[in-house]
């Protein structure tokens, strides 16, 4: 790696003391008449050879704004004395190349002016760690930064994957980390705090989740440990159980469907949710969602299974669709209120449509023509709508509606009066849509309601010891009141 000259050395200080460090290591610090530290916070740090000049780049960390600027200027100042025909040494915490953000960009600066680097192994902060834990991180314990977790969301690790996370080196870390842990993880759920792991201030501290950002001992050196959930939590784990049922040796089933077969399935588990949703049933909600993931992933292990698509193509093409259209989140458009979001959607929308040399596609495609019928006319009315054909304001669709109204009383025989009766639900779920109103959920709703109150007036009939068609219709009408009051 250094067969060029001396250029940059960058070498590792080990995870603790100067007991840690490697013989290489030791050998060059040795030889050398000056080192530049990442930081002087680091226990080798004291036991350095004494002859040696020791620069550090502490004083960024206190002058720059971000982590980012600082790891800029230590790059930009070291790839500088690089240039010098003595070269330059360069230490940093543990191993050069596990957690230093520094090196890659060192090593990348340094090729592109070919400047020789030569990287000095140390022991990193992993072993100790492992060694602390009495684990071994085989199969497949998941590294993690901190500030990673920190900045996002959600783990960005499947939680049925131990977690080994870094960095953890203040309460404030602790706590954002927490908080993106607990979207997935019960608040008491067993972790374990490693601080200082390989000195002799090593402590180890079994917690529940919800306390890590209580420890007193939280520092540079300290790592956290996440115990992983059950299997049956992971997407990757079902992505699994999907593909094995397809598979030779899986269900005979699975492994006869098509998507042909299957879409009557997936239309049935969608309406399933939306009754599970209609009925407030988080319980519900939850089973049902389920099995639509299963339909989905079915149809997807089929394509891939067919050579068509993979699960991972799948969600590369909606990833980059839903942060292409979301500009004003993960880009720098600004955007005041829903309205201009809706408009600005469209916008992107035929923008695709241009690029893919659609330029004949009409705003209204890619509307599926099996939707139920309510559904569909206000998918229709909505994207009409963003793009500013709409009435100004309520009163022209009640307007509309009257108007419509009018002419189905008028119309002159069934062909007419069937077109005007579609007029008329048009503009009914055009009403629906201006109250924000789903029209398909209100008249499944709608049914629901006369369903259970026309079973209210059968058990009555039957209380009777007569049948429905036995009452009067004022009897009938009195019946549906006292349904409606319970």
């Amino acid at each position: 790696m250094n067969a060029g000259g001396i250029g940059i050395r960058i070498l590792g200080l080990g995870p603790g003391g100067g007991e840690l460090l490697t013989r290489k290591a030791w050998q060059v610090l040795h030889d050398s008449q000056e080192i530049y530290l990442r930081t002087r916070l680091h226990p080798a740090v004291e036991e350095l050879p004494a002859h040696l000049v020791i620069h550090s780049f502490d004083d960024l960390y206190e002058t720059e704004g971000s982590f980012e600027q600082v790891y800029a200027q230590i790059t930009e100042r070291i790839v500088e004395l690089g240039r010098r025909e003595t070269g330059v040494v360069y230490a940093v915490p543990g191993h050069p190349l596990v957690a230093e953000a520094t090196t890659p960009q060192i090593m990348q600066r340094a090729a592109a002016e070919g400047l020789p680097v030569e990287i000095i192994d140390g022991m990193s902060f992993l072993e100790p760690v492992l060694t602390a834990l009495g684990i071994d991180p085989f199969p497949q314990t998941v590294l993690v930064d901190a500030l990673e977790i920190a900045g996002g969301h959600v783990p960005p690790f499947p939680t049925s994957t131990p977690a080994l996370i870094a960095q953890i080196y203040s309460k404030t870390i602790a706590s954002n980390v927490k908080l993106v842990l607990t979207t997935l993880y019960p608040d008491n759920h067993p972790v374990r705090l490693v601080h200082a792991a390989g000195t002799a201030r090593q402590v180890v501290e079994d917690l529940k989740l919800y306390e890590i950002d209580r420890s007193n001992h939280l520092g540079l050196l300290s790592a956290l440990f996440l115990p992983p959930l059950p299997r049956e939590t992971s997407f990757e784990a079902f992505l699994e159980v999907v593909a094995h049922l397809r598979s030779p040796e899986g269900c005979p089933w699975d492994r006869e469907q098509t998507h042909q077969s299957l879409k009557a399935d997936l239309l049935e588990e969608t309406y399933e949710a939306l009754a599970a949703m209609d009925a407030d049933d988080p319980e519900g909600m939850c089973e049902e969602l389920g099995d639509m993931i299963l339909l989905i992933l079915l149809h997807t292990q089929i394509a891939a299974d067919n050579g068509e698509f993979t699960i991972a193509d799948v969600l590369q093409r909606v990833h980059t669709k839903i942060v292409r259209r979301h500009p004003h989140v993960f880009g720098d458009q600004r955007i005041n209120d829903e309205k201009e979001v809706l408009q600005n959607w469209e916008k992107l929308k035929e923008q695709e449509r241009q690029e893919s040399g659609n330029t004949k596609g009409s705003l209204l495609d890619g509307v599926a023509l099996a939707l139920p019928a309510l559904v569909q006319s206000q998918i229709y009315q909505k994207r009409a709508a963003r793009v500013g054909f709409d009435w100004p304001d309520v009163q022209g669709v009640l307007d509309k509606l009257n108007e419509e109204l009018d002419e189905v009383i008028r119309a002159a025989n069934d062909e007419e009066r069937a077109s005007e009766i579609g007029d008329l639900l048009f503009a009914m779920v055009n009403l629906a849509r201006w109250y924000d109103i789903d029209a398909e959920s209100a008249l499944r709703l709608a049914s629901g309601r006369f369903r259970e109150r026309f079973a209210y007036i059968e058990q009555a009939a039957h209380e009777q010891g007569c049948s429905v068609s036995d009452l009067t219709l004022d009897e009938m009408e009195a019946l549906w009141q006292q349904a409606k009051k319970l």
